[in-house]
């Protein structure tokens, strides 16, 4: 069996750990729990685990040692088996993002707000105080917790020393080399499908986790799966330590067409493109004489600057766009700055800026534009429905995010459709759910659907039951084909075709 050690993460201690390390000793496996303590710097708990390591080999156990770090525990977790990559087997990492040399972990840091205000004021020293009861959410998706889980993290939670947020992570490279396991949980909006998404855009991040020994486990479950469902984390560590899990690769060791380059959904005829900046748009035939509606297509995200193809010239997007056109109105597909979670605001405003180039084109009736956002587009809404302008008729979505997930610390206001939709008034709505959509993405449409029931929002809602998030290119069945044809319909009644 092998050893485990484990670390816990920000504001959390032993505490957190001791059910699933009991967990591990029940099935034979023995488990040490790193007391990180109070420290200045990073490399203070870096020495912490390294001691630990370094305890176990003057005991002289054969067993291999894998080392587990969760949320900030990943920083001296990796640290540590950096310095001691000889006496590591694998790591692993429970529900946080890939540690890169010379970062701090205050990049990683959960909580946007906190991140940027102490980025801002280039403060080192100190402490970042725990979250109150009601504020952990802010640090990760509760999802799971009962209130004893609550109670527990508020009542061992342990002032955050600044100096280990803001130290940068030194590495020689020899972690690099170890086999190494990500623990995703669902209830952040973390997934294998997401992954491969992301890695098939190019990020050089993420493609460093496409090859051989490297594996991945989803749980169904928010942030701290140490205390919501401790036994399956267990088996799940025991499995990783074996070298089981799934990968980023196929059984070929080639990366699968990601969906939004799969042909479409719907046979939809070539239609002429023209390029202007960032936009592209897709004309009917007589809109010269005649102007015509148009429907914006927003795609979602994030997509890493300098991925290629951008998201305008992706099956999808295309598609979109010449099926608008052949329907009589002006489809237009655009690239927006949305390449981290943290970049709403100047992607909201590139959306800004293509709709007035839209509007002020002369074979589009600038009084009749509708908007269609997809997946990570969906906070995005929050500003049109806000703003209402005459001119908008609707907006429209795809297996959209309809708020900021758990895991990416976003807490900005502005984007948050549902506190929106809530309060009445706002332009008509058409949304395309996914059936086999991840729950934490479920979750944030269910809670926009019950905010606009509750506001007297105007909202069509087609379901596609067997369809998966970026169902287009994925699952070509009738009901997905349905659902689009009839959402498009709608939108084209809105915009007064049909």
């Amino acid at each position: 069996m092998p050893e485990f050690v484990l670390v816990p993460g920000v504001f959390t201690g032993p505490q957190a750990w001791r059910a699933t390390a009991e967990e591990l000793a029940a099935r034979g496996a023995k488990a040490h729990v790193v007391d990180l303590g109070p420290g200045t710097g990073l490399e203070t708990h870096i020495d912490r685990v390294v001691a630990v390591l370094d305890a176990i080999g003057a005991a002289g156990d054969e067993r291999d040692v894998v080392v587990v770090g969760h949320d900030y525990g990943v920083y001296p977790a990796v640290g540590a088996a950096d310095r001691r990559a000889e006496r590591v087997a694998r790591l692993v990492h429970v529900d946080t993002a890939p540690v890169r040399a010379g970062v701090p972990a205050l990049a990683a840091l959960a909580d946007q707000e906190v991140r940027e205000r102490l980025t801002a004021a280039g403060v080192t020293t100190g402490e970042l105080p725990p979250p109150a009861r009601e504020e952990w959410r802010r640090w990760g998706s509760t999802a799971g917790l009962s209130d004893a889980d609550l109670d527990l993290l508020t009542a061992s939670a342990a002032a955050q020393p600044l100096g280990t947020l803001t130290q940068p992570l030194r590495l020689t490279g020899a972690a690099e080399r170890l086999p190494s396991t990500g623990v995703l949980c669902a209830g952040s909006g973390a997934s294998l499908a997401t992954l491969r998404m992301l890695t098939s855009f190019g990020d050089p991040v993420l493609a460093a986790l496409a090859r051989p020994g490297v594996t991945f486990f989803e749980l169904p479950t928010g942030h701290w799966p140490m205390l919501s469902c401790p036994g399956e984390l267990a088996e799940v560590l025991l499995a990783a330590a074996a070298g089981e899990g799934a990968t980023l690769m196929t059984a070929q060791e080639e990366p699968e067409t990601p969906a939004y380059q799969r042909p479409f959904l719907l046979d939809v005829p070539p239609v002429p493109r023209e390029r202007r900046g960032a936009l592209d748009l897709y004309v009917p035939e007589g809109a010269e004489a005649a102007p015509r509606p148009a429907i914006v297509f927003v795609h979602g995200g994030p997509v890493p600057a300098g991925a290629e193809p951008t998201p305008r010239d992706w099956t999808t997007f295309v598609s979109y766009g010449r099926y608008a056109a052949h329907q009589g109105v002006v489809g237009v597909t655009l690239d927006h700055r949305l390449h981290e979670v943290s970049a709403y605001p100047a992607a909201a405003g590139d959306l800004a800026a293509a709709v007035a180039g839209v509007r002020a084109d002369p074979r589009v009736d600038a009084d009749r534009i509708a908007l269609w956002f997809f997946s990570g587009s969906g906070p995005m809404t929050a500003p049109w429905l806000s703003e209402r302008p005459p001119w908008l008729r609707c907006l429209a979505a795809c297996y959209p995010i309809m708020a900021p997930l758990p895991g990416w610390g976003v807490n900005d206001p502005r984007f948050r459709p549902a506190e929106v939709v809530a309060r009445g008034g706002t332009p008509p709505f058409v949304l395309v759910r996914a059936g086999l959509e991840s729950f934490a993405v479920a979750a944030t449409v269910a809670e926009f659907v019950a905010a606009a029931e509750a506001g007297g929002a105007p909202l069509d809602v087609f379901d596609v039951p067997d369809g998966r998030h970026g169902f287009e290119g994925l699952d070509h069945t009738d009901s997905a084909r349905t659902a689009v044809r009839e959402a498009m319909r709608r939108v084209l009644e809105r915009l007064g075709r049909g």
